[in-house]
């Protein structure tokens, strides 16, 4: 039994570079963080005493007897990646919704393959863990995604990640001591929109003519240098907020996607109650929305955005553990007998007496009819 917890993340400038089309052209740049929030996957070898052999539970519940029947893309193709072949049970818990631009879908991947490869008796390292998950989500499902994701979950902490037209991802710690640390924690805010999006379909929008977004690319990657300048001087902290506000202007004009009416509206109000800057988590549209506010000016902002859940967080430093691992019975030689016997259905009682009742039924016709057949000849 195998449990991983994976945090999710945020980003703060360098959004867009990370994207493969643009990167392996022009290198690209980020600054995030993992956060004190997580996505915890369940994994276990699943006995051979069920009439399924996979079976995984999210928002809905799978029980399948081969891995191309697994609708969950992830599961299907780490299954896949990792060669598994034995029967599994996998479950999945989240402290936030989906589909809410927390990069949830990554910490799924990166948590997944964690938990399977410690299945497996083998422990990868973050390095490993991202590149793979990276690997899969963009070769294997044809994910439109980004690679910042998959290497905040993994490694966690508070990085500036960058890619190179090479392909190669170098992660480096930011280095602040902890009282500005926890300055920067104190002044960020974020509220769920509650707008599920999908990011891929919200990227769509742009990644695939990211040539014609060059300016403003350029833009949200030389931010990441200011304002890691910005955390490492002496300059007041609310400038990085200032420089939130300028990033997101940059970004919500790559598409009419990035934003919408709703969106401008919450943006507003948290301004007018004294926000400095701000933007929308991940690939935009909806979801999350991170907001750069004072101390002193949280409880106006709060009492301003009252309609939506607001979402206290710390960083996050540890990035995708094991945090339970224990051997269990070993079925690997039933599970292998099994797999040559042809095992009845499992049914309800009450459809095994129905079909009973029906059986007799057709066999009373039958002898009827052969009755009627023998007395008229």
């Amino acid at each position: 039994m195998i449990i991983s917890r994976t945090p999710y993340r945020i980003s703060f400038f360098g959004g867009g570079t990370d994207y493969p089309e643009w990167y392996l052209k022009h290198g690209g740049s980020v600054l995030g963080t993992a956060i004190d929030k997580y996505c915890y996957l369940t994994c276990r070898y699943l006995p051979p005493f069920f009439e399924h052999r996979t079976r995984v539970v999210y928002s809905q519940i799978e029980s399948c007897q081969t891995i191309d029947e697994v609708r969950h893309p992830s599961v299907r193709e780490v299954l896949r990646y990792l060669n598994i072949e034995r029967g599994v049970e996998i479950h999945h818990d989240g402290d936030l919704p989906a589909r809410s631009g927390m990069g949830s879908s990554s910490s799924f991947t990166v948590g997944l393959l964690n938990a399977l490869y410690a299945l497996k008796g083998y422990m990868p390292t973050k390095q490993q863990l991202a590149r793979e998950s990276i690997h899969v989500e963009q070769e294997m499902i044809k994910e439109t995604v980004g690679s910042q994701d998959q290497v905040l979950a993994a490694h966690g902490g508070f990085n500036h990640v960058t890619f190179h037209p090479n392909g190669e991802i170098t992660v480096h710690p930011v280095i602040l001591t902890q009282d500005r640390l926890q300055e920067l924690n104190s002044h960020l805010m974020l509220f769920y929109t509650g707008i599920k999006r999908t990011a891929s379909n919200v990227a769509a929008s742009y990644v695939n003519d990211l040539e014609a977004k060059r300016r403003q690319l350029r833009i949200m990657k030389d931010l990441v240098e200011e304002s890691i300048s910005i955390l490492n001087g002496n300059q007041d902290i609310c400038a990085f907020g200032e420089l939130m506000h300028e990033a997101w202007q940059a970004k919500r004009s790559l598409s009419a996607s990035v934003s919408n009416g709703h969106v401008d509206e919450l943006f507003a109000k948290a301004m007018a109650a004294g926000a400095i800057g701000g933007k929308i988590t991940g690939a935009g549209g909806g979801g999350f929305m991170l907001l750069f506010v004072p101390p002193d000016r949280h409880k106006t902002v709060k009492e301003a955005l009252s309609s939506l859940i607001h979402v206290p967080f710390r960083f996050d430093f540890a990035g995708s553990q094991i945090i339970y691992f224990q051997h269990e019975e070993d079925y690997s030689e039933q599970e292998q007998e099994r797999a040559g016997q042809n095992v009845i259905p499992f049914q309800e009682l009450s459809s095994l007496k129905s079909s009973q009742q029906v059986e007799r039924k057709k066999q009373r016709i039958s002898k009827m009819a052969a009755n009627s057949l023998e007395e008229r000849i």
